[in-house]
């Protein structure tokens, strides 16, 4: 279900809560709509680019927070979001959250019935890998603001929560109990939710998302944003170029061996949406420190497509990306010379990437694993539209996103460091160490050679 109605605001200040908010995407498309956010993240680097973005931040474990920190949070918050950990439910990964679904949904369970915190905790620990036990934290966290007395016990207003497709049937069993069982307290919310492709809503790039939108009861149902364009259809687009004598396809092959992906998705009135933006698009005008991508070029993907993540796929200027992912800097970049001659050309930047997941042009990128922070990061126009539909405003205007960002001033980044890390230049002891920010391989599903006599078979 989709939002047809006439926008009613439903909150009179919004205030978002932002778990797991690594570099700030869903921070900076609060931004874009004049909503305040806070963000917990415990990367190091993706805290070192909110500060030099000028987003509030906690560097902290998001569930260390709710155990021992959380009367220190602002008792204004009334928004919860976020996109926990994604690594245990992907395809790519090794599947110990998916594995695991119907043991986080008995979790569930006893959180609603008000199973004490320190027996999940305990048992929590015997999952074979604990990031799966992440999915939980919001959850977690909207109990926990019912007990608070810094909020006189008030429940959030509105949940907000993306995550990768796989994820999906966690979300449809939180609505159900959030909708059906309710809170510990009593508070009961309406719920809807979905899997959304990111390129109907303006961004550069395929991508599939799980989303959960609930708002308390008394605020009225939630809907989904509408979507703003057309969905990609490769096979659709594969045909038109063959006719139209620019046979993608073909290109594909020279260099991968396969043609490009196929995805069967269609979209309902698209003679009503607009067409959806290609990277070309998103690239082509030099804005900022960015100098513009007028060559044609095609992209051939380090990563899998169509959740298939052996598979590598090839895609024009004038498609949109790939997934953007973690690996966006290993993608390939062929330019043409003529129509006939193609050469390896750079790269996409991190300042590239970033706009192909719609940050604005010039933002802050800073630490290591910059393409990680990337890939990771909700892309700001997705929930921009995901914030305007769960609150009841109007669609968002995307050129807000399309001005270069205007990172903070050294006082500025050393007043946030100061909040979120305790010293205006470095870490202190109360930020997650480093050897707790890589998270321990999965003993779950590993990786096959060879050798292995289930390859032999």
């Amino acid at each position: 279900m989709t939002s047809t109605t006439p926008h009613e605001h439903i909150l009179a200040q919004p205030r978002i809560l932002d778990l797991f908010a690594g570099p700030g995407g869903l921070d900076v498309a609060g931004h874009s709509l004049d909503i305040p956010s806070l963000g917990i993240e415990w990367d190091r680097s993706a805290c070192l680019t909110r500060y030099a973005a000028g987003l509030d931040t906690l560097h902290a474990d998001v569930s260390e927070v709710r155990r021992n920190a959380f009367e220190s949070l602002p008792p204004e918050i009334n928004v919860l979001a976020g996109g926990p950990p994604c690594q245990t439910y992907s395809v790519a990964g090794h599947g110990a959250g998916r594995q695991a679904l119907d043991r986080v949904k008995g979790y569930i369970e006893r959180l609603m019935t008000g199973d004490s915190d320190q027996e999940i905790d305990e048992d929590l620990k015997t999952l074979p890998d604990p990031r799966t036990a992440l999915v939980l934290e919001p959850l977690r966290y909207a109990i926990q603001a019912t007990r608070s007395p810094n909020r006189e016990h008030r429940p959030y207003d509105v949940i907000i929560l993306e995550q990768v497709r796989e994820v999906e049937e966690l979300w449809k069993h939180y609505a159900k109990v959030l909708e059906e069982t309710g809170l510990p307290d009593g508070t009961k919310y309406k719920v809807v939710v979905d899997v959304l492709a990111t390129e109907t809503y303006g961004v550069p790039q395929t991508r599939s998302r799980a989303v959960l939108i609930a708002r308390r009861e008394g605020l009225g149902k939630p809907s989904l944003p509408s979507p703003t364009h057309r969905s990609y259809e490769a096979k659709e687009w594969n045909r038109g170029n063959k006719k139209n004598g620019r046979a993608q396809a073909e290109q594909a092959a020279l260099y991968e061996g396969t043609g490009p992906e196929t995805d069967q998705r269609q979209a309902a009135g698209d003679e009503e949406l607009r067409h959806w933006r290609s990277m070309g698009d998103a690239l082509a005008d030099k804005v900022g420190s960015h100098p513009g991508r007028r060559t044609p070029f095609l992209v051939r993907s380090n990563y899998g497509s169509s959740s298939h993540p052996g598979r590598r796929g090839v895609r024009s200027d004038q498609q949109p990306a790939f997934t953007v992912t973690g690996k966006i800097s290993r993608f390939v970049v062929f330019q043409h010379l003529d129509e006939s001659t193609v050469y390896e050309g750079a790269r996409f930047s991190m300042n590239e990437a970033g706009m192909l997941q719609t940050f604005p042009p010039d933002y802050p990128w800073s630490g290591t694993a910059q393409a990680q922070q990337v890939g990771n990061a909700v892309p700001p126009l997705f929930g921009a539209h995901l914030l305007s539909a769960a609150l009841g405003l109007p669609k968002p205007d995307p050129k807000t996103l399309r001005v270069p960002w205007q990172p903070a001033t050294d006082e500025q980044r050393a007043k946030l460091r100061s909040n979120g890390c305790g010293a205006s230049d470095a870490c202190t002891d109360k930020c997650p160490q480093a050897k707790d920010q890589v998270a321990p391989p999965s003993s779950v599903r590993p990786r096959k050679t060879r050798t292995t006599k289930e390859s032999v078979k």
